[in-house]
């Protein structure tokens, strides 16, 4: 499963990674003179009952300032203007951009998914947004929540305490990152979902499992090797660039005292690319923290 689908609810990780029972996922500590910040991976959508909470990520979080999650401007009327503006294409139908097989794969993907209007449903949309779509059908019948999603609740928690909360991005940043990629790009990644909704839930308890233990090295296997043997380019683009931005941030956030938490997709955490290992290039050591 590529992560993708982190944006919005952007990329397949965090839209996937769903658990009832306990959650220990990745957390880790920056420390550089005076500052301090920790890094947590993060998913977008969560059964109401799922219990992830610890010892060590209350004490982070108690010890911490501020918050810093990927998007704060994510209210549904905000995101939905957005998607109609850069999602949505009448005049050039979905069914004029794919060739026979694909169309067909595309239908029994839509069948899979149990998507409302089947593929008929899919037709207005440009493809990034088709595969989106196609992603998420099954987890919201599901009874998946994006208001129990991890960043949502941290969030919440540090405003009731009184902390800010800001956005290392935007909705339309995060949006632009997929509707301004060449529409070649857009299909392949089309073409991914498909495979995607096919694998079914064994890929989703494999990916489950990883992200309950904090197994970053099979997260990066399951999550990220295929996108980045296939489609490079996208990967460099929706991930590395990513990761070195937000390393920069980070960087930049050492030079000054304090305590700071930010909470990004586990897969951003994960793999030879992770926000760490840029962090390293820029001569700055995290330590995972064990309970």
């Amino acid at each position: 499963m590529k992560p993708f689908v982190r944006l919005g609810a952007a990329l397949v990780l965090n839209l996937l990674l769903v658990t009832a029972a306990l959650a220990q996922p990745g957390l880790w500590v920056v420390r550089q003179g005076e500052a301090t910040v920790y890094l947590f991976g993060t998913v977008h959508l969560l059964p109401s009952d799922t219990n992830w909470s610890s010892p060590a990520l209350n004490k982070a979080l108690d010890q911490s300032q501020r918050l810093s999650i990927e998007i704060v401007d994510d209210d549904s009327a905000a995101m939905q203007a957005l998607v109609m503006q850069h999602g949505v294409d009448f005049n050039h139908p979905l069914s004029t951009k794919l060739d026979g097989p694909d169309q067909h794969r595309l239908e029994k993907a839509a069948e899979a998914a149990n998507l409302p209007g089947g593929a008929s449903t899919l037709q207005p949309m440009r493809p990034w947004l088709a595969a989106l779509t196609l992603t998420m059908a099954p987890l919201v019948q599901a009874g998946m929540d994006p208001e129990q999603g991890v960043d949502k609740r941290l969030k919440a928690r540090m405003q009731q305490a009184g902390k800010p909360v800001d956005g290392l991005e935007t909705s339309e940043k995060q949006i632009r990152m997929l509707a301004d990629l060449p529409e070649a790009m857009q299909l392949d990644f089309l073409r991914q979902s498909f495979k995607e909704v096919n694998e079914g839930p064994a890929k989703l308890r494999e990916l489950v499992d990883a992200w309950r233990s904090g197994d970053t090295d099979a997260i990066a296997h399951i999550e990220d090797e295929d996108l980045r043997k296939e489609s490079p380019t996208l990967y460099q683009r929706l991930i590395v660039e990513r990761n070195e931005a937000w390393a920069q941030i980070i960087a930049e956030r050492l030079k000054q005292p304090g305590v700071s938490f930010i909470a990004v997709g586990a897969g951003h955490l994960a793999g030879p690319d992770s926000v760490q290992a840029q962090l390293h290039k820029l001569g700055v050591e995290s330590t995972r923290i064990r309970e």
